[in-house]
């Protein structure tokens, strides 16, 4: 991440109802924007809304505006969400902006002069909602098979993309860089597309007379380019007429959502191929939030609105519990009860309460002022300087829950120091009072770097933090020049931070698990296997080594944890084991996982497969080795 970082979301498109899954993939990007910028690197970040396109056209017609007005109306329910989230992007692109789309068209050019784009006549069905062809044999009862609508036979004339050309580049630029599809589950999804269909030509166009609403075609005005070309372009045309530096591209990181994967990491960088331009340093594909197992929809009616969360929990309480809950690139169920126990366990308890405390007892003791330390606190001090490579090294490969963990880990050491040195006790003498004026410096010195890693995830509170604690302005500061222990000054007034987290107070009462759920917290290692099987059916379990990267309790279990684990690809597995092991005991244990196990749900998460232990009257072992075995071999 040394020198530039651009950073882009995909485009919105303009008529969806802005909901949690916009949110997230345009937090994370703020989360890596903010922390950049505070290493002092140029950073362009890029967000916007994807505005052609026949629904769009649709829409208009049925609301009686024209499809500017309607887009100008519609682009608003974005910019307000991201204003409300805080969100500081560098740029907001529209695909209606004049700019953008002289640029759409002289690519286009450029592509049609070299031989890369052709006309072609095509047959096909056609699903006006998702704005797609598809062939006979995609489509069944004359339905769509992504939305279920019906679909409509064309027969026209079109421009194709010759995308077909650039299979095998394609195929070799994945293999030879091995981070520029991540997390790897993706790259492999990718690889095993490629390998499996040959890519065919892409047809970028659609006849003027059936769709006005998008980008002319230079070389041909009876033709608009179809919505995907347009709006793919977004990446590189933004670095040219929405900044003043031209030299931002390639991307240092595409952030989209699983759906969108095929059409980032094959049509865009066949196009780039195509166009002989470079490709993005990374395309990160992270996974959805669902709704009861469910992905969330509008026709569903399942889908959370960002807004009424924000009124009712606050920006920051819900940018850190959708970076904390769940590893990002996986699927993460959605519940209001795990967000109010995030804010109410991590952010109330273990933050709120660190902070609350320390404030009130240097005013009481030290009138507000921090003391000058008669020494240095050498363990707390080298906790807290070190956090900034860990988080740095962490967020390159966009591992925000791995680096919550992190800064956790200080918040939890802070909060063990108060209850170990009791400042209380240490203020009923005058032989301790150099203990006293050590043990409160060290505490609000610990905050600093709290405040100051934080500030990327939750911005405002930790604005204040830094602000009370300072007097100072936190979005100013270089991380590597005040990451350096003993900088909070002695003898400098403190001021207020009031109630950063206030804990919600809610009469609910849990829900008992589904009957579908009530099974989920038997022992996986506690199997009662009766019959015999022979060798074909044993040769179907793949069984691999996992190295466990984190752990957690599964909230409202007393026996479940949540472990992501390497086994050569990152994964979530939920094992019942929290009455034998702590998930300090886990991290960093290699275990053996069923790594070909169905995908199932445990009181709401997600389970990837299944750790493998051994049980007897005394409890439960893990199944581990007696050496050290690379994640992901084969156990045979």
């Amino acid at each position: 991440m040394e020198g530039k970082f651009y950073i882009t979301t995909p485009i919105y498109y303009v008529n969806d109802v802005p909901h949690i899954g916009h949110a997230y993939t345009t937090v994370a990007a703020d989360i890596l924007a903010r922390f950049n910028r505070m290493m002092g690197r140029s950073v362009f970040f890029l967000t916007g809304t994807d505005e052609h396109g026949q629904k769009v056209f649709k829409a208009a017609q049925a609301a009686g505006l024209s499809a500017h007005d309607h887009t100008d109306k519609l682009c608003e329910n974005f910019k307000n969400l991201w204003t409300r989230l805080d969100i500081t992007h560098d740029a907001f692109i529209r695909t209606t902006d004049k700019g953008h789309i002289e640029i759409v068209q002289e690519l286009l050019q450029r592509l049609y002069d070299k031989g890369e784009i052709v006309k072609r006549r095509y047959e096909g069905w056609y699903c006006t909602h998702d704005e797609r062809f598809w062939t006979d044999k995609d489509v069944k009862d004359r339905n769509c098979p992504d939305c279920g609508r019906a679909v409509e036979k064309i027969e026209e004339e079109n421009y194709f993309f010759l995308m077909s050309k650039y299979h095998e580049a394609l195929v070799n630029h994945i293999k030879n860089n091995p981070g520029c599809i991540m997390p790897e589950s993706r790259r492999n999804e990718v690889l095993g597309f490629l390998r499996t269909n040959a890519l065919g030509d892409l047809c970028i166009s659609r006849p003027h007379q059936r769709l006005s609403w998008g980008v002319p075609m230079p070389f041909d005005k009876g033709y608009v380019t179809y919505v995907w070309f347009d709006a793919l372009i977004n990446y590189y045309s933004a670095t040219l007429y929405k900044s003043e530096n031209k030299a931002w591209w390639p991307a240092s990181v595409h952030l989209v959502g699983k759906d969108i994967l095929t059409t980032h990491a094959v049509f865009w960088s066949t196009m780039l191929m195509a166009l002989e331009m470079p490709l993005p340093e990374r395309l990160f594909a992270h996974g959805w939030w669902t709704m009861e197992g469910q992905k969330m929809s509008k026709s569903v009616g399942n889908v959370v609105d960002p807004f009424e969360l924000i009124q009712r929990f606050g920006a920051d309480a819900l940018r850190y519990f959708l970076f904390r809950e769940v590893p990002f690139g996986l699927d993460g169920d959605y519940s209001e009860g795990a967000l109010i126990g995030r804010i109410n366990t991590d952010l109330a308890n273990d933050l709120g309460n660190l902070a609350s405390r320390s404030f009130a007892m240097l005013n009481k003791y030290f009138d507000g002022k921090t003391p000058n330390p008669d020494a240095v606190e050498i363990e707390l001090k080298t906790l807290s300087e070190g956090i900034l490579l860990k988080i740095d090294a962490l967020l390159e490969e966009l591992a925000f829950q791995k680096a919550l963990d992190e800064i956790w880990a200080l918040v939890t050491y802070l909060n063990k120091y108060i209850d170990t040195n009791k400042p209380w006790v240490l203020a009923k003498s005058k032989e301790t009072e150099g203990k006293l004026r050590t043990v409160m410096y060290s505490l609000m010195e610990g905050l600093r770097f709290v405040s100051l890693y934080l500030y990327p995830f939750m911005p405002k509170s930790m604005a204040a933090l830094y602000r009370g604690l300072t007097d100072g302005d936190i979005a100013n500061v270089n991380l590597k020049a005040v990451s350096t222990w003993g900088l909070l000054g002695k003898d400098k007034q403190t001021g207020e931070i009031g109630q950063l987290f206030p804990r919600i107070d809610t009469e609910a009462k849990p829900q008992p698990p589904k009957a579908a759920a009530a099974t989920s917290e038997k022992d996986e290692g506690q199997m009662n296997i009766t019959d015999i099987i022979d060798i074909a059916d044993f040769a179907k379990v793949k069984l691999k080594t996992a190295r466990v990267l984190a752990a957690e309790a599964v909230k409202g279990s007393n026996k479940l944890i949540r472990l992501t684990v390497d086994s050569g690809e990152q994964r979530q597995v939920v094992a019942g084991i929290g009455k034998h092991y702590t998930p300090e005991q886990l991290v960093g244990k290699t275990v053996v996982i069923v790594a070909n196990l169905k995908p199932a749900k445990l009181m709401g998460v997600e389970s990837q497969g299944m750790v493998l232990a051994a049980s007897d009257s005394e409890g439960l072992a893990l199944i581990t080795l007696d050496r050290e075995i690379p994640p992901g071999a084969q156990v045979k």
